[in-house]
């Protein structure tokens, strides 16, 4: 099972370092649902950054120039439109089975977090490529697949050509 250890490891020493849960909070109402504690640790140590100048992850607090919150607001309507339907497995929302948007990447794929369908259930990750209607669910946690990109194996992101020397991040202004 992927750790944050072997995030930080390949990744590089976290700088954001967020330990207020307001905005995550505040995050959660709004949408109805409790994001992974995976997800949660990996955003509010690295904050809002680019990985490998291709993955974009973003941090809830509001005061930030690129906040999740505005983000997956925006991507829900996006992904919720009639033309845009058809480029996933299921709808993009917050009920079990559906998709919640988490990150983009620069090469034009979308991140989710699907919703598991019961408490028991674990949350899984889909990728979806904007330019065509192909997504790919990954049986893992987002901790698991996000080590795997940073690994360079196959995650439906396109990475070897980004990070030639070793994974990389910058903090998005």
């Amino acid at each position: 099972m992927a750790t944050f250890a072997e995030i930080r490891a390949l990744l590089g020493e976290s700088r954001f370092n967020w330990t207020d849960p307001a905005p995550w909070i505040e995050m959660e109402r709004e949408f109805g649902i409790e994001f992974p504690a995976d997800f949660r640790e990996i955003v509010d140590a690295y904050g809002s950054v680019q990985i490998n100048n291709q993955l974009y992850l973003e941090h809830p607090a509001g005061h930030l120039l690129h906040s999740l919150g505005e983000s997956i607001r925006g991507d829900l309507e996006l992904w919720r439109e009639e033309d845009m339907v058809e480029y996933l497995p299921s709808p993009a929302g917050a009920n079990p089975g559906e998709l919640m948007p988490v990150a983009t990447a620069a090469t034009g794929e979308s991140v989710f977090l699907r919703v598991p369908d019961g408490f028991s259930s674990p949350w899984r990750v889909v990728v979806a490529e904007l330019d065509s209607p192909a997504w790919t669910l990954h049986e893992m946690t987002f901790g698991e697949w996000l080590l795997a990109y940073l690994r360079g194996e196959d995650v439906t992101v396109c990475t070897r050509n980004f990070a030639p020397g070793r994974p990389f991040f910058e903090p998005l202004s």
